[in-house]
């Protein structure tokens, strides 16, 4: 049974407010608890409808504006050390037309599963410089997001494209050609981090 909110409650849930409001209003109930802010208090948070719950154990402010992209900032707070990969990257960078229904994640080899309800994750595993490098941080609605460069996704995804299907990675691959600014030499050094230069070879040869 949740408690009731009193007047002594009101002062603290004003409190909690003043203590984890931030610019993304999101946070997490250990971040709370550290800043000595009772259990009970975040329940009757919840209850008044001042907070929303994003998954378990995060919250945040209802009265901040809706997030352009909740499933990949929800993903960024509760899986900080993840990078947005492959068709979800391929997405935000605007070179695919598919619509990713899970986030697709890049971690370190040897990191812990990310336990999540919600949004639905598939994760790759990625290893040494192959994750560490081509990662880009976007800000959505106050949180950074670490996404991987378009460069480093292309390369990504010819490399996973066994598993993602060719046809995407082709079309990735016109759209960043269709692009301004056409990086080879990027691509180039990515390809060797991946180990796919001779697979990627005489498809850059072709465009270039």
């Amino acid at each position: 049974m949740e408690p009731n909110i009193g007047n002594t409650d009101k002062a603290a849930v004003q409190r909690a407010k003043d203590l984890l409001r931030s610019q993304s209003g999101a946070f997490r109930t250990g971040e709370a608890i550290k800043a000595g802010i009772h259990p009970r208090i975040l329940y009757a948070m919840r209850d008044q409808g001042a907070v929303e719950r994003l998954g378990r154990g995060m919250y945040r402010f209802a009265d901040m504006p809706a997030m352009g992209n909740p499933d990949l900032a929800t993903v960024a707070l509760k899986v900080p050390k993840g990078v947005i990969c492959l068709i979800s990257a391929l997405s935000w960078h605007e070179m695919t037309s598919e619509i990713p229904h899970e986030i697709y994640l890049a971690l370190p080899r040897g990191a812990e599963p990310p336990r999540l309800e919600y949004p639905p994750l598939r994760i790759f595993w990625f290893q040494g410089h192959a994750f560490e490098e081509g990662v880009e941080e976007h800000d959505m609605d106050g949180i950074q997001v670490r996404i991987y460069s378009p460069e480093k996704t292309l390369v990504d995804c010819f490399k996973y494209r066994n598993k993602i299907g060719l046809d995407v990675v082709l079309e990735a691959l016109k759209l960043y050609r269709q692009r301004k600014r056409f990086k080879a030499d990027t691509l180039v050094h990515f390809t060797r981090i991946c180990r796919v230069e001779k697979v990627m070879r005489p498809y850059l040869e072709a465009t270039l």
